[in-house]
């Protein structure tokens, strides 16, 4: 295939949509430049495999993929090296142990699949992971292996039927995007199967270009630009990638198909020198930008617009090295001046062995956690201390809760008593656990993050996604049906983050966080009250005991990873990461009088953790130079330990042990 500059120019497009996305410039759908990529990815390869089998009639997989690793491979470990280097000298324990993940996956072309099974490309926590934007790589690493078995396959069974077979696997991938996303949204985001249909639409470009006229040529040119750049402002995260990703993609086609035309019309500018050199260092420059932008966010804390922009510049810097030093030269066939073949390979996989062995190091070695003081060390291991031992959950196979996503605690036998909860239950799952244990008594924890555990209740909630939303009542429902179906079931204790519910929104660090509960026509206090009171009521004509956990203090200003951060990084005191880490009493009295109200209401047992952690004049975080709390509202496991022996009480009273 002949060297086209408008590809580059569209390239160009492409990263810079990328790069402003993520610098925080006014471009609510710059991801969107990644859907670009994969059409002129798609575009390229299809060219150059159907190139290959008009001249020889075959294709040579192993030069095929020995062309993309040198076009790939080199660029990528370079980055991968130099941030992990970074990472050892700037972040915390965590955070480096989640990159060295995070590295290992990358360079194993896996880390789609690791970030579909985390949180979403779109959570705030996408910030603290620095191989993040691999996942596209990965997704076009895994079709650079995939397409050309298909070819290699379709070749020797159906050659005449090569193109038809791809269309029939274009429209299968595109109708499961669009009728999954909104139920699997990680998944259509992340996975092959349904972004495949946007490098397959590049594929099939490549194997039927339309011939069209100087007119056409030049409106299709135009007007694919045109949609390109709408789409940067149009599309936005919410259903995507769905019907929305239909925007970038037909853009690029159209583009595409326009700059083969007979008049130069958009390829023109887009043949410019300037955006062709963006988009020859485009490769590079997406390498680098994502890793920069969050490492200096991590060091720097929040950013003004400018210093974002100098970090932009940073990584421009470091893509052009990194393209003229690197990718260039070591990209070359041996016949056209670049490293022998052997030479290639073995450097590559010495590289690639060292970012494998420095990424499963950072992991296995909890992020080295050595590095810090004694005092950022408390907050650090507060930071870890949310990992609990999940060997006993999992959805259960049979007996009265199956089907449900639950956790068994205490000894082997049918469950006597039900803890049922929000994410608040999940934190004090070990503390639980222990408890059980301690108390001898089979027990099940079914808990469901954002969540009020009352029958009838729905909530719409701005952290949560409408599919999450709609788990609450689905949740509630199966327990009631679990609970009518579990004789030996003998105490049910309920626990929550009342006074979120009750006040519909978060408080200090979290304040902008909202939610709306639901029954019927009642909202809010008025919700949980009823819905509260009416779950007890049935509980209890089941012949249960039934009690409410008071909620554990809220710390308004506390979290373990900023704080940590801040000390680690002089942004804060040891005298003001001691004053985060509590809440004056009265403060909590009157963040929590509406739901105090509501759980009176409900005439249970209240079991009441406060004494375990307040004083009359404050709440404190922090026991004997240790942070017993992980965030402004949730124990660590050391925490949920000082917890324990309240949960055994109840336990044995509730059975009369």
């Amino acid at each position: 295939m002949r060297y086209r500059p408008e590809i580059d120019g569209l390239r160009a497009v492409a990263v810079a949509a990328v790069v402003a996305y993520h610098a925080g410039a006014p471009v609510p759908g710059g991801f969107a430049g990644v859907d670009v990529f994969f059409v002129l990815s798609g575009y390229l390869i299809g060219g150059l495999l159907f190139a290959e089998l008009a001249a020889t009639g075959r294709i040579d997989l192993s030069a095929f993929w020995l062309r993309r690793l040198r076009r790939l491979a080199p660029a990528f470990l370079l980055m991968a090296l130099v941030t992990l280097g970074a990472g050892f000298l700037v972040l915390l324990p965590f955070e480096l142990r989640e990159m060295g993940k995070q590295a290992v996956a990358a360079a194993l072309w896996a880390s789609n699949l690791l970030f579909w099974r985390q949180a979403g490309y779109f959570d705030t926590g996408a910030r603290e992971k620095p191989f993040l934007h691999t996942w596209s790589l990965a997704v076009e690493e895994q079709f650079y292996v995939v397409l050309p078995l298909l070819l290699f396959l379709l070749l020797l069974l159906a050659r005449r039927r090569m193109v038809p077979v791809l269309a029939v696997l274009w429209a299968a991938s595109l109708a499961a995007t669009v009728a999954l996303t909104a139920g699997q949204p990680d998944a259509t985001f992340f996975l092959l199967p349904f972004r495949g249909w946007e490098l397959l639409s590049g594929v099939l470009l490549a194997a039927w270009t339309p011939r069209v006229g100087a007119a056409a040529s030049r409106g299709l040119g135009w007007g694919g630009l045109a949609v390109i750049v709408a789409s940067l402002f149009l599309v936005r995260p919410e259903g995507f990638p769905g019907w929305q990703a239909l925007l970038p993609v037909a853009g690029t086609a159209m583009a595409i198909a326009a700059l083969g035309g007979p008049t130069p019309g958009a390829g023109a500018w887009l043949s410019h020198p300037a955006p062709v050199f963006l988009g020859r260092i485009s490769y590079a420059l997406y390498l680098w930008h994502w890793p920069v932008l969050v490492i200096a966010g991590l060091a720097r804390g929040e950013m003004g617009a400018a210093e974002r922009l100098l970090w932009v510049a940073v990584a421009v810097a470091l893509s052009v090295v990194s393209w003229r030093l690197v990718e260039t030269p070591l990209r070359r066939a041996p016949e056209a001046g670049g490293v022998r073949t052997p030479v290639f390979l073995a450097g590559t996989g010495l590289a690639a062995a060292v970012v494998l062995g420095v990424g499963g190091l950072a992991f296995l070695r909890d992020g080295f956690p050595g590095r810090f003081p004694p005092e950022v060390r408390a907050h650090i291991d507060a930071s870890q201390g949310f990992l609990q031992d999940w060997s006993r959950c999992g959805v259960q196979a049979g007996g009265p809760f199956a089907g449900l996503d639950a956790c068994l605690v205490g000894p082997e036998g049918p469950p006597e008593v039900l803890l049922w909860g929000d994410s608040h239950l999940r934190a004090l799952m070990d503390g639980a656990a222990a408890a059980a244990d301690d108390a001898g008594v089979p027990g099940v924890l079914v808990w469901r993050a954002g969540c009020a555990p009352a029958f009838g209740v729905t909530k719409a909630e701005s952290a949560a996604t409408p599919a999450e939303d709609a788990l609450c009542p689905a949740t509630s429902e199966a327990i009631r049906a679990a609970v009518e179906r579990a004789p030996s079931l003998r105490a049910v204790l309920l626990v929550g983050r009342w006074a979120y519910y009750a006040e519909g929104r978060g408080v200090g660090l979290d304040a902008a966080n909202r939610i709306e509960v639901r029954l019927g026509d009642l909202r809010g206090e008025a919700a949980l009250a009823y819905g509260l009171r009416e779950t007890v009521a049935w509980l209890e004509g089941r012949g249960l005991r039934v009690a409410i956990l008071r909620q554990v203090p809220e710390m308004p200003l506390y979290d373990s990873r900023e704080v940590a951060r801040g000390l680690a990084h002089g942004w804060i005191t040891q005298a003001e990461a001691l004053a985060r880490a509590g809440v004056p009493a009265a403060d909590l009295a009157a963040r929590t009088a509406a739901s105090e109200a509501a759980i009176a209401g409900a005439g249970a047992e209240l079991l009441d953790p406060l004494p375990l952690f307040c004083d009359a004049e404050r709440c404190d975080a922090m026991r004997d130079g240790r942070a017993l709390w992980f965030d402004t509202n949730h124990l660590t496991n050391e925490g949920a330990a000082v917890v324990a022996p309240l949960l055994r009480g109840w336990m044995e009273g509730a059975l009369g042990r």
